[in-house]
């Protein structure tokens, strides 16, 4: 047998060393003398006598090395026919090896509950996760639904096997096992249940801060810089940035059963948001080499996904050829999801139709930083010399404007972290930027995202009482609202990581009650966390040095989120909602934005205020010009007001502009339009005219049956008539009036 080296299994607590995964035993002839392990506490082991210890703390068996050593597999990974049953010892000293038909023994505490028949049917880890469960539960008796009242020996026991594994891995898989869980969630939910307010000691101020305006010349009199000076100081950071994509979630609450990150952006040029994020890298990547003159300049990427969203995203990767990264420049980790809660007493919530399933649910996108952390990247990162990681949510494609110009501030500000912020209407349902200064400790200060629900009581409690109220000289709150977009910087971060928390960020939960007694719930809840409250960990391991800031844009420039179903859009806007937060809204933003950006630019073109909006499919959208400037053709202000000079473009128009090395120059568009160079092409279009049918919407009739991937817009896009033109071969080129495509070398 492979493990006929085991040389004993026990519970260990060995408490030197740094590592959380197999270490060594120095002198493996008196492994009672010398340990030199991790600070494993009471976690399942196996001691081998060549002196390596292989934990049985979970499922995972990848390749990052957590629970496997060169030569062994993790308790999890055995099939059947190689499972141990091996005897937990009296001594360290009478220690022995068991068959694989043994019987091991069940402690006290476990068979006033499970009789010993059930107990060995069930694999050691899984016997480990109960005999936790059930001690830990002992003066609780909040899960006795799911360990006690076992039908006999034969009835079910596949069923059994299937509950102890996934206890198992809900045990491997969160920090600190299942006894941290259940630990915590009793203290917030009691908390809860008692109205507790976590923001009780504290007084909110606006924190330090810039605020950036894309038309604005001139810096900001208060902060000091413009928007031009932020994004070149950005350009000076770009060839040591990593980027991360949080990407957990569905689009159920979009009416689309897909993962976001596959649904169209826009129905011009039908690319999704992954390829939109990835092309936005990939050309920030292209201005790196060319400042440098690196060619292996490579930016990372690593995408959090879920078990939901995990196969279809490498599937999409795939399909595209990761959308032009290389094989080793683009990351997935998976975030697991924690356990259901039924109660005030945090009592497991099992499935309704299967009382052998634990119900399970995610854990909130807070998860990124521990698995960051896990799996080695911000280390790696550290290791070649990156400097910040920006954090980027799944479909907000306005966000790529900001990144420049927010690195820019961060590294001019010296940020640790830097939250991408807009205006704020007040009592808007949108989390806020807040310096929450303790009121008597203030090595507890720390700036911070503070929920809407949170704000409000708390600012009633100082100052003029007023709560979340507008300021009067701008009409919105004076706190910035959350974007919940990140830049932190790469040091800083890595010291937060490597602390005791190991990245997992403070958790909240939030049950909806049935009644006012506070103490059944609607539905299970579960313990949640939020990517943007990673500052509290910065406080806690860095004290007061931490320097945490924000940048604020204005909301056309860098966010319109596709979050909402269209039903739930043309509600909002019944009720008076200016931003439904649709597929349709989302798209027609993306269009104002560079309608904005041409007239910056110099262009004559209509930009679509409020009143010009149309109503489409029940939501407010831009009647057009339909403006898309890809990544490929330009990412900084700079790059268009050199590359499009003058011209006109009618609003029924469509325009589509993508290359590196083109330029637009007395363009007079009343049409449709698609201008795509490649890599090496030097393009430059002079007084080019074009008059066509164009592109049109169609407002999908009531009631027709249409696909979701239609329905979730409410229209579909006539692609009637266009002039298309498109050049690969590298060589410089001119197109005039008549739109004839010249080479010139």
């Amino acid at each position: 047998s492979p493990y006929d080296q085991v040389f004993a299994f026990g519970q260990y607590n060995f408490s030197s060393g740094n590592g959380t995964g197999p270490m060594n035993v120095m002198n493996n002839n008196n492994h009672n003398n010398n340990k030199r392990l991790a600070k494993f506490q009471n976690i399942p082991a196996f001691l081998f006598r060549d002196g390596t210890v292989t934990t049985m703390r979970g499922g995972d068996c990848s390749s990052s090395g957590r629970n496997v050593i060169p030569g062994r597999k993790p308790q999890s990974c055995l099939h059947d026919s190689e499972a141990l049953i091996i005897e937990q010892l009296e001594t360290s000293s009478s220690s022995t090896t068991s068959s694989s038909s043994s019987s091991s023994i069940i402690p006290d505490h476990v068979s006033e509950h499970m009789s010993e028949e059930n107990w060995n049917i069930l694999s050691p880890r899984a016997q480990a996760a109960f005999a936790s469960l059930i001690e830990q539960d002992a003066s609780i008796e909040a899960q006795t639904h799911v360990y006690a009242n076992w039908p006999s020996i034969g009835t079910d026991d596949e069923n059994k096997r299937r509950l102890g594994e996934q206890l198992a891995d809900l045990d491997a898989s969160y920090p600190g096992g299942m006894k941290a869980y259940l630990h915590k969630a009793r203290i917030l939910l009691k908390e809860s249940a008692e109205g507790t307010n976590p923001f009780s000691d504290f007084t909110a101020y606006v924190p330090e801060g810039e605020v950036l305006s894309y038309d604005a010349p001139v810096p900001d009199s208060h902060t000091g810089m413009s928007f031009s000076q932020a994004e070149q100081q950005g350009l000076t950071g770009i060839a040591h940035v990593a980027f991360v994509l949080v990407a957990g979630g569905l689009g159920e609450r979009l009416g689309y059963s897909g993962i976001k990150l596959g649904l169209e952006t826009n129905l011009v040029t039908n690319k999704c948001y992954l390829e939109v994020y990835c092309k936005y890298i990939l050309a920030m990547q292209r201005m790196a080499i060319q400042r440098t003159g690196r060619e292996d300049i490579r930016l990372p990427l690593v995408i959090m996904t879920s078990g939901d969203t995990d196969p279809l995203t490498r599937k999409l990767l795939k399909e595209n050829d990761n959308f032009g990264f290389e094989d080793d420049q683009i990351h997935l980790v998976c975030q697991d999801k924690v356990p259901a809660l039924r109660d005030v007493n945090a009592g497991l919530s099992l499935d309704g139709d299967d009382r052998w399933t634990i119900e399970t649910k995610p854990h909130g996108h807070g998860d990124v930083h521990h698995l960051l952390h896990r799996e080695g990247h911000v280390n790696k990162w550290v290791e070649q010399g990156r400097k910040h990681v920006v954090f980027l949510q799944d479909t907000n494609a306005l966000v790529i404007n900001s990144i420049l110009p927010t690195l820019g501030v961060s590294i001019a500000k010296g940020f640790h972290m830097n939250s991408i912020c807009i205006p704020r209407l007040a009592g808007e349902a949108a989390g806020a930027i807040a310096r929450l200064e303790h009121k008597t400790n203030p090595e507890k200060s720390l700036v911070i995202n503070v929920e809407y629900n949170q704000l409000d009581p708390l600012l009633r409690t100082q100052g003029d009482c007023k709560g979340d109220v507008p300021d009067p000289n701008t009409g919105y709150s004076p706190f910035p609202g959350n974007a919940n977009n990140l830049v932190i910087e790469m040091e800083s971060y890595a010291k937060t990581l490597s602390g005791e928390d190991e990245g997992v960020v403070v958790e909240f939960v939030n049950p909806k009650y049935k009644d006012d007694t506070r103490t059944d719930f609607k539905k299970p809840t579960r313990l949640e966390c939020m990517m943007q409250d990673i500052p509290k960990l910065f406080q806690k391991e860095m004290g007061q040095e931490a320097n945490i800031g924000f940048t604020t844009f204005d909301r056309w420039f860098t966010f319109s989120p596709a979050k909402n179903s269209l039903e739930s859009g043309i509600e909002a806007v019944q009720k008076g909602s200016t931003a439904p937060g649709t597929m349709s809204s989302a798209e027609s933003d993306k269009y104002i934005q560079n309608q904005r950006k041409l007239k910056h630019a110099g262009m004559q073109i209509d930009v679509t205020e409020d009143g010009d909006l149309v109503e489409i499919g029940g939501i407010p959208v831009t009647p057009g010009p339909r403006v898309i400037l890809c990544p490929g053709f330009a990412i900084t202000q700079e790059e268009i007001l050199r590359k499009v000079k003058g011209g006109s473009v009618t609003q029924r128009s469509t325009l589509v502009l993508e290359g590196s090395g083109l330029t637009i120059k007395n363009l007079d568009l009343d049409g449709a339009l698609i201008i795509r160079t490649g890599p090496d092409c030097e393009v430059e279009v002079d007084g080019l005219v074009v008059k066509n049918d164009g592109y049109v919407l169609d407002e999908i009739p009531e009631n027709e049956n249409v696909e979701e991937i239609v329905a979730i817009r409410g229209y579909t896009m006539a692609k009637k008539e266009a002039m298309e033109i498109i050049i690969d071969e590298p060589g410089k080129y001119s197109i005039g009036a008549d739109g004839e495509v010249k080479k010139l070398n």
